[in-house]
């Protein structure tokens, strides 16, 4: 392996495979028709605000945004976003959360994974010529983080064309001010599986395991349905494993509900809190968060704030 990830792209990597590869199984939103970008504006009785679904590691095709998306930004004053990648405190504390939550104590992964986990796991490592001692004390979620780096990379995507990182570039070179919705401890912790079985985790690298042979077209129609607004599109790659892999997946319902909870519901719920109060303060924020707080049906971002009695349009 020629190239190793970095803590922080491997954390937002991890941020982008959960779209791809762990929220089959939930039932999806019905949304606008596919000439909508995803962007919303919340209203409430005299202010507004912008949101807007990203995709945390992509390629160059995504630009330039749409004039509709430039414009937003361009007129408001602050940007938010999950974690302010500008600051260098939030970077220290995700590697300093990374490895806190991402290494064993003691004992090895071998002496974690099944078997034929083990082995599927070291034909792959094989395969793209990575040594397995690198993975030797990672916890599970943390080589299923890694292998999704490499694969991503493989289909040609990476941080630097992620919306969050190109904002941020523009809001900095704008002088807008940066929020952070989440703190680095916050969003690692949603993620990570530092229990002693570590079982979610295993449940994760499994999952992460099965997709990697199909990424590359999976992020090739993620890409797409993300440039057209084509949301039959997205709700099949989200769905994607539902029929296929009902029986095989029975018995990990347990993890995978708990997982769905601690990353999509649990934030949401603190997403939606913040986009609140800054209406409340009659803040001009432009937000960006991961597509997928925004697509699937249930408690994401736009049906909470909907809830909430603000007014809710797409563009």
């Amino acid at each position: 392996m020629n190239k190793f990830y970095s803590l922080l792209d491997l954390f937002y990597v991890c941020l982008a495979i959960c779209l791809v590869a762990c929220s089959g199984g939930r039932n999806k939103a019905k949304v606008s028709p596919a000439t909508k970008h995803y962007l919303w504006k919340i209203s409430d009785e005299n202010s507004f605000l912008w949101v807007l679904g990203s995709i945390h590691l992509a390629d160059s095709t995504l630009y330039p945004l749409a004039p509709v998306i430039d414009s937003a930004f361009a007129r408001s004053d602050e940007l938010a976003v999950e974690l302010n990648m500008n600051d260098e405190e939030v970077v220290k504390e995700i590697g300093k959360e990374s490895v806190s939550q991402g290494m064993l104590a003691e004992g090895l992964l071998r002496d974690i994974l099944p078997p034929e986990m083990w082995k599927t796991l070291d034909s792959l490592c094989a395969a793209w010529d990575i040594p397995m001692v690198v993975f030797e004390k990672m916890r599970p979620w943390l080589v299923a983080t890694t292998l999704s780096a490499y694969a991503f990379e493989q289909a040609g995507l990476n941080s630097e064309y992620g919306i969050d990182y190109v904002l941020l570039d523009r809001a900095a070179a704008d002088g807008k001010a940066i929020v952070g919705l989440e703190t680095a401890e916050e969003q690692i912790g949603a993620l990570a599986d530092t229990t002693e079985s570590d079982s979610a985790g295993v449940y994760y690298l499994k999952t992460t395991l099965r997709e990697i042979a199909e990424l590359e077209s999976l992020v090739k129609n993620l890409i797409h349905a993300w440039k057209t607004g084509d949301d039959d599109l997205l709700r099949s790659i989200l769905d994607k494993d539902d029929e296929e892999d009902e029986e095989k997946l029975s018995g990990d319902q347990k993890f995978k509900d708990e997982y769905e909870q601690r990353v999509y519901v649990n934030r949401n719920a603190k997403m939606a809190d913040s986009i609140a109060a800054f209406l409340r303060e009659d803040r001009n924020v432009f937000v960006v968060v991961g597509v997928a707080h925004l697509a699937l049906e249930k408690d994401n971002v736009v049906e909470v704030l909907k809830r909430r009695g603000l007014k809710v349009e797409r563009f």
